[in-house]
């Protein structure tokens, strides 16, 4: 048939075959990159390389995917490094009872757990200990390369 026959309705339907294409275009791409945002404990840590920091929190972000905190710790020639430590999802650490306010910039802490493996100043905390309380925040569980 000649491009007159199909009238109006043949653009119309044009435009929505590109519509549903671009839709699903971004909507594959929206899952696909949601993917690649989270990672395995394994993939970016070492549980073969335990480590101990002590230090003054100098930032806590209460985000998904995993609450991360960092800690400015001075090593035994004064030099004040800081490290940034990966906790549980919000919602894991408010069922075990954490708030925002739990752990505040400036509070000093103890931290155990695990450093990555490319060797950076990060790591996935473990056990966090505020001083001047001794309490601890949170516990992770004792497998390692396991997610709290």
């Amino acid at each position: 048939m000649a491009p007159e026959a199909y009238g109006a309705w043949g653009g119309v339907q044009m435009k929505n075959n590109t519509l549903v294409a671009v839709v699903t275009g971004l909507g594959l791409s929206l899952v696909a990159s949601s993917g690649l945002a989270h990672h395995s404990f394994a993939a970016q840590f070492d549980a073969e390389k335990p480590i101990t920091l002590t230090g003054t929190v100098s930032k806590v972000e209460f985000k998904n995917p995993h609450a991360w905190f960092y800690v400015d710790v001075e090593d035994e020639s004064g030099n004040v490094s800081n490290w940034g430590m990966e906790l549980a999802s919000p919602n894991l650490l408010i069922r075990r009872g954490w708030t925002r306010s739990s752990m505040k910039v400036g509070d000093a802490v103890t931290v155990e757990g695990f450093h990555a493996r490319d060797g950076s100043n990060t790591g996935n905390a473990r056990s966090v200990t505020l001083i001047a309380t001794g309490q601890t925040l949170f516990k992770g569980p004792n497998v390692a390369g396991s997610q709290p």
